[in-house]
Formats: structure tokens, C-alpha cells, sequence
């Protein structure tokens, strides 16, 4: 070692980390052979953990703030060394700094269709794609789980695995689901909150977090696709039949209009055409409208029936043929009282202009007077 490095060694004392890629995750810092002073300050910056590791063995964490290295801040390397209070010599540990700010615009997608159970289309198959973001909240699992030793830790070394995991949970949640696939556009807010409450389960041992979780697009099979722009359009042309004969004109028309394209083949189409056209018109009557069905024959009328009210008793139903005999011999007068459905309470017989007739109608005088 010659002096400069040695006088550079005895000078470093402050300890801190810097990034503008936005990609790093973790970050050892480098002492090109120099040891840690005692009381030596470490910096912290926010959206940053400082994770000590000493001889393969995890040691102190530090938070966002500024530290002089001695035993009281310590603990763990303290116990780990069998420091005393009084120890004031240089020590070697390696020092991580973990990004613990959020990784935002991630992509996923699915590789293949996943498969599901449609309660409309039946078994189909689906693609989605999106975004994502994660986080560390845990940088000591994290550097135990998944960067191990590597010095310089990028956001591309666990995406790839990142978007198997979301893969396979958004496969799960959303076959498990039951949301009908026209559903699925007006539900991928709360679709894609279940996915990243799955998600971040699955990453929590890995001392990760899905803040949030965004679903993009979901896509149908192109023949499904193809299947739906025919039935919408069908549902825009409204009525078949006349959809038909529009077309059918349509297409006489441009072949009356292009004599030369094929030869006699657009005339002899387009009389096909206008036969067909013309015997279906000639089926349907005139103005292209099916014909009317016959009006069903109207239902035979009700026939009343009818109570009578005399001397604080009521007899009958009788039939309106049953009161004209009774007008005729007498037994019903044109002040008895009558009722009957549907009448509002008993009204004199001479009163209900059904049963008036049967006073006018007289029978002709007698033979012989």
C-alpha cells in the first residue's frame, strides 16, 4: 500500500450513496481495500437502507438519517465483534444500500391465453396485460433472500420472476372470479386490487410489497373477437329482412354500374339478384311487410247475473232471461231492487238501462178482445 492510498484511507470517513439510474436496487459500497474507521459517519438518505454485513452474517439495519459509528449504534456488530465500550480501532464489515423507494411502470403481461369458464361464452380464453410497482420493506430478507452478494443489484435481475408470480396469481384470481368477460373491463379497479393483495403475500418473504397493480387490457381469442363485431352488427342493422334487401339492392346497383367487370356475370347477378328480391318482396306483400295475421275473433261477452231485494231478503242470481219472465208475470216490478257485479249498491230495476227494456217490450192484446 503506498501513502496516498494510506492518507485516503485515514481520510474516509463519511460513508454514502448516490443513484440517478433509477434502476439499482442494491448498491455494496466499495472501500478499495480501506478499512472503516471507528466513528466514521454513515449517511442515509431517504428512499434508503443501509444493511451491515459482517463476515457473511447480517448485522445492523439503518434507517434514513445521519450515524457516527461506534458500539452504542451498533448492537449487533457490537455482540458479533464481543466489542467493549473502550474499542476505538478500524473494523472491516461490507455496507448495502437497499433503494427502498418504489419502482413504478413495470410491465406484465400473460405469455400464453389463459383458460376460464365464461357463464355466457362458456370455456374461452383470454390475454391481459399491464403495470406494476414494487418496493422494498424488508432490505435485510431482501438482501438474504435474493441479492446474496452481488455488489450491484438491478431491478431487471427479479422482474423476470416478479412477472411469473403476478402471472400465476392473476391467472388464479381471475379464472376463480366468475365475472362474465363483457364484465371484465368495468371491474379491473377492484380486480386488480385482489391481484396485488395476492401478489404481495406471495412477495412478503422476499421482503417485498405490490403497492399497486394495473390491468391494462383484457383480449378475447381474434375468432371470438370477430364473433362479437358480427353480432353487434347485427344488432346496429336492427331489422334482418330489410338489412337483406338493402344489401341485395346495394350489390344490383354496383354491378348495373360496372358492365364491363366480368362480362354478362353482373347482369345475369344482378337479375338473380332482383328475382330473388322480388319473389321474397312478393311473399312478404307490399312495402316488404309480412302480411297480417287474421285478428283473433273478440271474447263472447259476459252475461250478468242478477239479485233481487224484497222485503228485507235477497234471492237469486237469475239470468236477464229468468227477469223477463218474471217482468211478464208480474213477480218483477220496476221499483224492485236489483244488483248485480260491478253495480255501486241496489238500484230500482226500471234504473239499470240493461234490464228498462224488459217494462217496455208489452205483449200484444189478447185474441178475441
Amino acid at each position: 500500500m503506498g501513502i496516498l492510498d494510506f492518507l485516503t484511507g485515514e481520510f474516509i470517513d463519511i460513508i454514502h450513496w448516490t443513484d440517478d439510474s433509477r434502476d439499482t436496487m442494491v448498491w455494496r459500497f466499495e472501500r478499495e481495500g480501506h478499512e472503516i474507521k471507528y466513528g466514521a459517519k454513515l449517511t442515509v438518505r431517504e428512499g434508503q437502507a443501509a444493511v451491515f454485513v459482517h463476515e457473511g452474517q447480517l448485522a445492523d439495519v439503518f434507517t434514513p438519517g445521519l450515524y457516527m459509528l461506534e458500539t452504542n449504534n451498533m448492537p449487533i456488530l457490537t455482540t458479533l465483534m464481543h466489542w467493549d465500550h473502550g474499542f476505538k480501532s478500524p473494523f472491516k464489515s461490507e455496507i448495502y444500500y437497499v433503494n427502498t423507494t418504489r419502482y413504478t411502470d413495470l410491465k406484465w403481461g400473460t405469455k400464453n391465453p389463459i383458460m376460464l369458464r365464461d357463464p355466457e361464452f362458456g370455456p374461452t380464453r383470454i390475454r391481459a396485460f399491464g403495470t406494476y410497482t414494487v418496493k422494498v420493506t424488508d432490505p435485510a430478507r431482501f438482501l438474504s433472500e435474493i441479492v446474496g452478494t452481488d455488489g450491484e443489484f438491478t431491478m431487471d435481475e427479479i422482474s423476470y420472476q416478479i412477472r411469473n408470480i403476478i402471472v400465476q396469481s392473476f391467472s388464479r384470481i381471475i379464472a376463480g372470479s366468475g365475472i362474465p368477460v363483457l364484465d371484465m373491463a368495468a371491474n379491473t379497479a377492484d380486480l386488480g386490487k385482489l391481484v396485488a393483495a395476492e401478489l404481495t403475500k406471495v412477495v412478503a418473504d422476499y421482503g417485498l410489497i405490490i403497492p399497486e397493480f394495473y390491468i391494462e387490457n383484457i383480449s378475447l381469442p381474434p375468432a371470438v373477437e370477430e364473433a362479437l363485431d358480427k353480432r353487434t352488427s347485427m344488432g346496429v342493422a336492427g331489422d334482418l329482412g330489410k338489412f337483406t334487401q338493402y344489401s341485395a339492392a346495394e350489390a344490383m346497383t354496383a354491378a348495373a354500374s360496372n358492365p364491363n367487370g366480368g362480362g354478362g356475370m353482373g347482369e345475369g347477378l344482378g337479375m338473380g339478384m332482383g328475382m330473388a328480391m322480388a319473389n321474397q318482396m312478393q311473399r312478404q306483400g307490399p312495402w316488404g311487410a309480412a302480411p297480417a295475421a287474421a285478428a283473433p275473433p273478440p271474447p263472447p261477452p259476459v252475461e250478468h247475473v242478477w239479485h233481487i231485494a224484497e222485503g228485507g231478503e235477497t234471492s237469486g242470481p237469475y239470468s236477464k232471461a229468468k227477469l223477463g219472465r218474471m217482468a211478464a208475470d208480474g213477480t218483477l216490478a220496476r221499483d224492485t231492487y236489483v244488483w248485480t257485479a260491478g253495480q255501486d249498491g241496489w238500484m230500482k230495476a226500471e234504473d239499470v238501462q240493461e234490464l228498462a227494456q224488459l217494462f217496455t217490450i208489452l205483449p200484444p192484446p189478447p185474441p178475441g178482445s
